[in-house]
């Protein structure tokens, strides 16, 4: 394969694995997106999943840190100095013995003594008691980590939510788009057979005027829906990040799917997978740890040691060594008070994690009923509504009959077509409340997001296929 050949396959790869992996679109573009592609654009564009990340990944390092404090630490210490007295220095240096038998001496000037000094140390220390200082910031820190890791999957469970949300507001709202266009159909269309009627002198011009009044209220209707429309489409670009101004062509539909959860199963499961009962849990764990480590202050902190150092008015200072080895003890007698006032404070901290923890209980159950009694609610809407609209598409086709026949009023039509409008609203509200409620419940107990990485791995295949698929048709 000759070199241009094979430039031109690689410019032709990398162009698909950026196509394919890109998150982004030009502007104005228009990107195909089901439910599950959002929720992969989100995954890998949204901020909020990576800070998750980072603080696992520091709690993760602070965690580490606490449980290596146990073990021997050693530091190594170098220090050279040059300096001597600030004025010369003199000694008595032995000159004889007298007559008598006295010593004589003589004053002898030292100088200044200026020189250099070049010392080396090592030292290493292992805690032998701490009082339980170590393993209450080690069961502190380890709190934290499992906290961070729950938040890691929560923050996966809320995007998921989001997405979620989002997409189902942009289905919605793309319907009550379509829902105005038909209503503005049927009134044009009504308009025209009112005109028509009029022209030959069969209705009264208020027919007319009336029609062409109930036609620009749903013009002004639509309009309304088509700003909605846009909005919510704005909003959905923004959670999967792409620009505001990409249109999307949705792939999914609002349906409905029976849910076969009891609410006694939704309580159990949530007992069991919410992460904000987890999360609470640690943050007791957490402040147990910290009550451990104010209390240690009243405990003796008992620590071995070894030592050798080297000194020598030479560099590197490597003579004249001497070590040592021993044991410290050190304990406080007394602080004023500030130790048993950290006690007390931590003892505070703990009782209000394990009422924050007990709140969260509650406030689990009841998010959980209310999403589970909303379910049920649009659930019994949706067969109402949907019967409500077969009838009131039947009641609409017989006022129009009416109408052209002359045995039934204008009104009557315009009526009906309100009451099909109405039905035709009510039963997809009742679609758009039951998928939304849906979302909500499964957030509200806890069902785990699946791995994220299988979504990439997944992504990262069809890109791989259609970069062959394009190398291929550029052989």
């Amino acid at each position: 394969m000759n070199r241009n050949k094979l430039t031109k396959r690689f410019l032709l790869l990398s162009a698909a694995l950026t196509m394919a992996l890109s998150q982004s679109a030009f502007a104005g573009e228009t990107v195909a997106l089901n439910l599950d592609d959002a929720m992969l654009r989100a995954f890998q564009t949204n901020p909020t999943v990576s800070i998750a990340q980072y603080e696992l990944d520091s709690a993760r390092a602070s965690y580490n840190a606490a449980r290596q404090s146990r073990g021997i630490s050693i530091s190594a210490s170098h220090t050279t100095q040059r300096g001597g007295a600030d004025d010369d220095q003199y000694t008595n240096r032995l000159k004889g013995v007298d007559a008598t038998g006295n010593l004589i001496y003589d004053r002898v000037n030292a100088g200044k003594g200026i020189a250099n000094k070049h010392s080396n140390g090592l030292t290493a220390s292992l805690p032998i008691f701490t009082g339980g200082k170590l393993s209450g910031q080690i069961q502190k820190a380890k709190a934290n980590f499992k906290y961070n890791e729950i938040g890691v999957q929560r923050t996966y469970n809320e995007m998921r939510s989001t997405v979620t949300s989002g997409y189902f507001d942009m289905l919605q709202a793309d319907n009550m788009q379509k829902l105005s266009a038909e209503s503005v159909t049927r009134l044009e269309d009504h308009l025209k057979n009112v005109q028509a009627q009029y022209d030959v002198g069969v209705v009264a011009k208020a027919d007319v005027l009336r029609s062409q009044v109930e036609l620009a209220d749903a013009k002004q209707d639509l309009i309304k829906a088509e700003n909605q429309y846009q909005l919510a489409e704005a909003s959905l670009n923004r959670i999967v990040g792409l620009p505001m101004d990409t249109n999307l062509k949705l792939d999914n539909i609002l349906v409905y799917t029976a849910y076969d959860r009891t609410m006694e199963d939704c309580l159990a499961y949530a007992a069991e997978h919410r992460p904000e009962l987890e999360q609470a849990k640690q943050n007791v764990e957490a402040y147990k740890g910290a009550l451990k480590v104010a209390r240690s202050g009243h405990m003796p902190q008992v620590a071995a040691s070894a030592s050798q150092s080297w000194s020598d008015t030479n560099w590197p200072g490597d003579e004249n060594g001497n070590w040592g080895v021993g044991v410290s003890v050190e304990m406080n007698v007394f602080d004023t008070g500030v130790t048993l006032s950290k006690i007390h404070g931590a003892e505070a901290d703990l009782k209000n994690a394990e009422e924050t923890y007990r709140d969260t209980v509650d406030s689990v159950n009841l998010d959980v009923r209310n999403n589970y009694l909303s379910l049920r609610e649009a659930e019994k809407r949706i067969g109402n509504t949907k019967l409500a609209v077969e009838q009131a598409d039947e009641d609409y086709r017989i006022a129009q009959l009416r109408y052209m026949s002359g045995v039934g009023t204008n009104t009557d039509v315009l009526d009906a077509q309100v009451a099909l409008t109405k039905a035709k609203t009510n039963y997809t509200q009742a679609l758009y409340d039951y998928n939304t409620s849906k979302t909500a419940l499964e957030t509200s107990i806890g069902v785990p997001m699946s791995n994220p990485a299988t979504a990439v791995k997944v992504q990262a295949a069809k890109t791989a296929e259609a970069a062959k698929a394009t190398e291929e048709a550029a052989k």
